[in-house]
């Protein structure tokens, strides 16, 4: 056994051990560094068993690297995290890709039907990454519309292109110093990527961020069967088994297929009602000190957070309130739905950077229950994940989705800005039901005024 093995053996498990910690709000910083040093010790001891390298330019990489991370993670705002994470696996996609790349161009020996069936897997999947990766991006940020984006014969030709991007796979295997193949292999692969996503729309972003991260660990995976690097495939295999995992997750939080979010294009769809009118929706607008006497009386209220409340920052403002409350006596709960956000986690992370107690985190299955016995369900920026409609309306595009059941509360207070959509494009008609009301504004500005108007009752 060659004793770089036995630091890709312990980099591995450090890795495994790191994700393990990742799974709890209270272990994830711990999970993160520990992970990060097995990625440490899997470095160095590659650039110490490799020959003929320049140390200067890894140097001068590792410092330019360092600076541009450095500089992201202290500007990039907490609502942004998610375009952050697209970056990122298209990043991760496209240095696989210009790995194996390199290798085919330049090999360092004769290229088996192995290492080029690895080559081709490599730079398919890689480059499909980083295209749909930055088209996520686009949807995310705003640069792209939100809405599913779909043409006449689309899946056509999303076929016709895979079925060529598998011949040329073939043909390169075959004749590998055919070039003009190889180079039409990646530009192919380029544009499946951005097929594949534009039909997408904004409501199964988390999916896609979390596929397209399994596809980064699978074009890793590959590039390390390429250079016969163990700790390479160990960690893509981690990374594209838990983006798998963690995908199949988010399918189940919506009640959807893999096949049905990819190619469902929902977001599409109108809300409109049996004539083909849109539905019309009666709606209680609240000031803040009125809601505030409504939170005086109550007993239990459960909070339920939502994108809104990212876009505000309003994280710490929300704590306080809640702290408020739990002061005077109240029961105070957050209703945490596995797609609330733009990506997996989404709201527990904003919680726990404003140092919300984990034990008063709940998930969708642990707090359903609560809501019968609730007195105020805070809706804070959440749509699609409260839509009763998803129980009972089997023409809307989030039929048979998990939801929390906000509207079995006494009181249901809704905070928007505005009476826009959600994700989905679909109108909330928990918005007018008989025990819901609606205090419009920014969530920060919301509820700082209402913890002065709890104050001065």
């Amino acid at each position: 056994m060659h004793w770089e093995n036995i630091f890709y053996v312990l980099s591995s498990v450090l890795f495994i051990f790191g994700i393990k910690r990742l799974s709890h709000p209270r272990t994830a910083r711990s999970g993160n560094l520990i992970a990060s040093m097995g990625m440490l010790i899997a470095i160095v001891t590659t650039l110490v068993v490799s020959d003929s390298l320049s140390y200067e330019l890894i140097g001068i990489g590792i410092i330019i690297g360092t600076i541009i991370g450095a500089f992201f993670a202290v500007r990039v705002e907490m609502t942004q995290m998610p375009q952050m994470v697209a970056i990122f696996n298209g990043f991760g996609g496209i240095a696989s890709a210009l790995v194996a790349a390199a290798e085919f161009l330049n090999p360092s020996d004769s290229l088996s039907v192995f290492n080029l069936s690895t080559i081709s897997l490599s730079v398919f999947v890689g480059t499909l990454t980083f295209t749909g990766s930055f088209i996520a991006f686009g949807k995310l940020q705003g640069f792209v519309s939100g809405k599913p984006i779909v043409f006449p014969g689309q899946q056509l030709i999303n076929g016709l292109i895979a079925s060529s991007i598998i011949g040329l796979a073939v043909y390169i295997v075959l004749f590998p110093n055919d070039l003009n193949y190889f180079y039409l292999l990646i530009a192919m692969s380029a544009v499946i990527g951005i097929t594949l996503t534009i039909p997408i729309g904004g409501a199964d972003m988390p999916v896609v961020i979390s596929l397209l991260n399994s596809y980064s660990g699978i074009a890793a995976a590959s590039t390390g069967f390429v250079l016969d690097n163990n700790a390479l495939i160990i960690s893509g295999a981690l990374v594209g088994a838990s983006g798998l995992i963690l995908t199949n997750i988010m399918c189940k939080g919506m009640n959807r297929s893999l096949t049905n979010v990819i190619f469902g294009a929902v977001g599409l769809e109108q809300d409109t009602g049996p004539d083909g009118e849109a539905k019309e929706i009666n709606i209680k607008s609240y000031s803040t000190e009125e809601a505030a006497m409504i939170f005086d009386t109550a007993e239990k209220i459960i909070v339920v957070p939502g994108y809104g409340l990212a876009v505000a920052q309003a994280q710490h403002a929300v704590r306080e309130v809640a702290d408020y409350l739990s002061g005077k006596g109240k029961k105070v709960l957050y209703a945490i739905h596995p797609v609330a956000g733009r990506m997996p986690g989404h709201m527990n992370v904003l919680l726990a950077e404003a140092n919300v107690p984990y034990d008063q985190l709940k998930d969708l299955d642990e707090v359903n229950n609560e809501f019968e016995d609730c007195d105020v369900a805070l809706v804070l920026g959440a749509n699609d994940v409260v839509n009763p409609a998803a129980r009972h309306d089997a023409s809307s595009p989030i039929y048979g989705m998990p939801i929390l059941d906000v509207d079995k509360s006494q009181t249901v207070i809704i905070n928007k800005r505005t009476m826009n959509t959600g994700f989905a494009g679909v109108q909330n008609e928990l918005f007018g039901y008989e025990n819901s009301i609606m205090v419009f504004g920014d969530a920060k500005d919301m509820l700082q005024q209402l913890l002065k108007d709890l104050k001065e009752l």
